[in-house]
């Protein structure tokens, strides 16, 4: 949210001038005059930043061969690109949404869950290449420099109330500079500059069009939830596909002798995870169970909850309240409550031991001061599996006695999970499959991935559900069983 100043002062104005003079430069990969306050020396710096931080938030795929492989698939195509000199680094993250970004400085992550959906190696650097057109391109780059500019005459609001500035940070939204929202005009010439670095790799480009159409299957399918935000702003895949196969029709006919790898590509995903991993934990209802910690926990009802590499949090619904559980570096309750009720800006305790559900605990409340005033919060550091747990619960001063019984009840209901089939659990994980003999998606569903719809198949193979499989070809399936009971909260 941005708020106007009543008025713009007069060096204000002279430094956005000055700023507009100096920042202009002509783009390597498009050829266009592009506005730009920060230098490539910068926008490296910015990247190795900002992948640490978001590394730790989604974590990395722990197969160490298909890292090397999306690594050695960008690499070639990067040392392509007009901008083969910057610090190229691409990884796969183990996050279940089909997403694929770029941070600055060509810092390039594509997901396991986009991973799962492509049915090619032609198909996975159509989006490589994409991701490496939004930073030859400079586009978050440019987007971070107009909103420099825009801080020269204008207030920056905070993108949640000012109250709960610090829940910015525990829910990983301070990395939304990274994730600017780019124009329909950036992913056309993202699309653009992929179809250039694609075809210079010499991958077919006739894959591409298929990442549109899946990713419009996906969204027609699960209503955005399972893509990111970003394709809200993004031109219709419908309309990406067409305006590429446009351009893929103008192109040489040498086709035929392209990469596309189908074989290769899919015999590399078998074994692979599929859809959230309940061995870190998932929901069911409000309640999150982790089987590695053997831990369980009860969120008030109707929060909104999200489980990351280092910390649950479940926000209220009028986002004015939080609760946040992750670890203490501290090796006993009492030393972790010292710690937190030392620091500066928070006061309350001293903390009281205690016991929840039979567990060792140390337990007190507190006020700490935002920009906007005091919030007053809840703490316990609970002593479990050798490791001490920290739960936090706050919300405004003014606010805090109608969420208080909700944050100390769902302190109070964290406890040891006994539960066999909860401590069992196992992630889905993709089978690749050659089929013996002439059948239909269903038929294949329902021999190969029984207890999973079919329409999940159809979206995996890109196929529409009727479509006829032949015997030799390969095809995805999905082996185990959600945990009983999961939400796909997240």
């Amino acid at each position: 949210m941005l708020r106007i100043r009543s008025r713009f002062r007069d060096s204000a104005v002279a430094a956005m001038l000055l700023a507009t003079a100096a920042g202009c430069m002509t783009n390597p990969a498009t050829g266009a005059r592009q506005f730009s306050l920060i230098s490539e020396a910068q926008e490296i710096q910015l990247g190795q930043e900002y992948d640490q931080q978001f590394v730790a938030e989604l974590g990395l795929y722990p197969d160490q061969s298909l890292q090397q492989y999306v690594q050695q698939i960008g690499q070639r195509m990067a040392a392509l690109s007009e901008r083969p000199n910057l610090p190229w680094s691409f990884r796969l993250v183990d996050d279940p949404v089909v997403n694929a970004f770029a941070l600055p400085g060509g810092y390039i992550y594509v997901t396991r869950g986009i991973l799962a959906h492509l049915n090619s190696e032609a198909e996975l650097a159509s989006v490589i290449g994409h991701e490496i057109g939004h930073v030859t391109a400079r586009h978050s780059v440019a987007r971070m420099s107009s909103q420099q500019l825009a801080q020269l005459g204008l207030g920056i609001g905070s993108i949640l109330r000012p109250d709960l500035q610090p829940v910015v940070d525990v829910a990983g939204v301070g990395l939304g500079l990274l994730f600017l929202s780019y124009g329909r005009g950036d992913e056309r010439e993202a699309d653009d500059l992929g179809l250039r670095y694609m075809s210079r790799a010499g991958y077919d480009p006739r894959e591409m069009p298929g990442v549109f159409s899946m990713l419009e299957a996906v969204s027609e399918a699960h209503g955005g939830g399972r893509i990111p935000e970003w394709l809200s702003s993004h031109p219709d895949p419908g309309n990406r596909r067409d305006r590429i196969l446009e351009q893929i029709a103008q192109l040489p006919d040498t086709l035929g002798s392209r990469t596309i790898e189908r074989t290769q590509y899919l015999r590399r995903l078998d074994g692979l995870i599929f859809g959230e991993n309940p061995r870190e934990g998932f929901f069911r209802g409000q309640e999150f169970l982790h089987p590695e910690m053997a831990f369980r926990l009860t969120f008030p009802t109707g929060w909104q909850t999200r489980n990351m590499k280092q910390a649950v949090i479940a926000v209220s619904q009028n986002q004015d309240a939080i609760i946040e559980l992750q670890l203490a570096e501290q090796s006993s309750p009492e030393a972790a409550a010292r710690e937190f009720f030392m620091q500066q800006g928070v006061r309350g305790g001293p903390a009281r031991s205690t016991t929840i559900n039979g567990l060792p605990a140390a337990t007190g409340t507190f006020m700490a001061q935002s920009q906007s005033g005091s919030l007053f919060g809840a703490a316990a550091f609970i002593s479990h599996g050798g490791q001490v747990f920290q739960l936090l619960g706050y919300s405004p001063e003014q606010r805090w006695n109608a969420y208080q019984n909700a944050i100390i009840g769902a302190i109070e209901s964290f406890a040891r999970l006994t539960e066999r089939a909860a401590l069992d659990v196992q992630p889905q994980r993709i089978r690749i499959v050659e089929v013996n003999r002439q059948m239909t998606l269903e038929s294949f569903a329902a021999e190969y991935a029984p207890g999973v719809d079919v329409e999940t198949i159809a979206l995996l193979n890109n196929l529409r559900p009727g479509a006829i499989l032949v015997p030799g070809q390969l095809a995805k399936a999905v082996t185990g069983n959600p945990p009983p009971g999961a939400s796909s909260a997240r």
